[in-house]
């Protein structure tokens, strides 16, 4: 056969891999390496999102988990919270969109980042038993509650909205979810029951309320009233960047001159150490940051490496 068409063939072959469908082949990479951590995965990811909720609210957590056993290996999540809420318009891309969310670009002390968790709890429901994620979310007691059932799409890597509506609900503000997914209770060190114990204890501003799948209810009672502080996000330090990351800070700033630059797009970095930063790298202060070449940045690496700079 003839190259070129054997290259043309090829070519119609080649197509974009949606995350989402990277995830649904690879899950293992998720957390959800068999039905027992699967389990622990979603409540864990449910569990940490409701506190990080809360807490970003000011609101003393009020956590409610059931695990019901649906038959054969089938269980059903609940986990509500007393949180903000969330806006209906996020509601569909929180759950339905892997990578989606809001600490990914905040440098800070946290729980998660990246904007997979819950999501990719929906996506692992969805695989082994079809069903969407349900939701129901109010933001104030004088708004509507909105209920959604969602799925991924995972060509698109995109929400695909199955139902939505406007439901009756007892709390003023806050979310519930559900999930049904294929899974294993078990007891034990790595276990659901152990994983929440341990929450409450690093978590004493927060109530628990816990019923397993045997209908047993266990209740961690709150053990303080006060509201940790929330970690306060920073800037990079200058000794943790790397050459392509500074070209890319580079290339997107929007400071005009090369010490404000330093200055604000870096920690621990003002004008006495900028200036020496750039006298090292033989680059004029006034210089343009979107100007810079890429031997340039590389110097501007060197220099920040030979130049004292005080720890984050």
């Amino acid at each position: 056969m003839n190259s070129n068409i054997k290259a043309v063939e090829l070519a119609k072959k080649q197509r974009e891999i949606s995350v989402a469908e990277f995830f649904e082949k690879n899950r293992h990479l998720l957390g959800f390496d068999n039905p027992r951590k699967a389990l622990l995965t979603t409540i864990k990811e449910a569990v940490d999102n409701a506190l990080d909720a809360c807490d970003e609210a000011e609101i003393l957590p009020e956590i409610e988990v059931q695990i019901i056993h649906m038959g054969s290996n089938i269980y059903r999540v609940i986990v509500s919270d007393n949180g903000p809420g969330i806006v209906k318009k996020q509601i569909p891309p929180i759950f339905g969109k892997l990578l989606y969310g809001s600490k990914f670009h905040v440098l800070k002390q946290q729980r998660g980042q990246q904007g997979i968790g819950i999501s990719a709890a929906a996506l692992y429901g969805q695989l082994t038993t079809g069903r969407g994620i349900k939701i129901i979310s109010r933001i104030h007691e004088t708004e509507p509650a909105h209920y959604y059932v969602i799925k991924i799409d995972t060509r698109k890597n995109k929400p695909e909205i199955v139902e939505e509506g406007i439901v009756e609900w007892d709390k003023p503000h806050g979310t519930v979810l559900e999930l049904d997914i294929e899974a294993d209770y078990k007891k034990g060190d790595i276990s659901v029951d152990e994983y929440l114990r341990q929450t409450a204890i690093v978590n004493p501003h927060a109530t628990i309320i816990y019923t397993n799948p045997e209908l047993k209810q266990e209740i961690f009672v709150r053990a303080s009233e006060e509201i940790p502080k929330q970690p306060q996000g920073i800037k990079p330090h200058p000794y943790g960047v790397e050459l392509g990351r500074l070209m890319n800070m580079l290339k997107w700033t929007t400071y005009k001159r090369m010490v404000p630059f330093l200055m604000n797009e870096f920690s621990r970095v003002g004008a006495t150490t900028a200036k020496r930063i750039l006298e090292n790298a033989a680059i004029l202060p006034t210089a343009k940051p979107k100007s810079l070449t890429r031997e340039q940045a590389m110097a501007l690496i060197e220099a920040i490496r030979k130049t004292p700079i005080i720890s984050p």
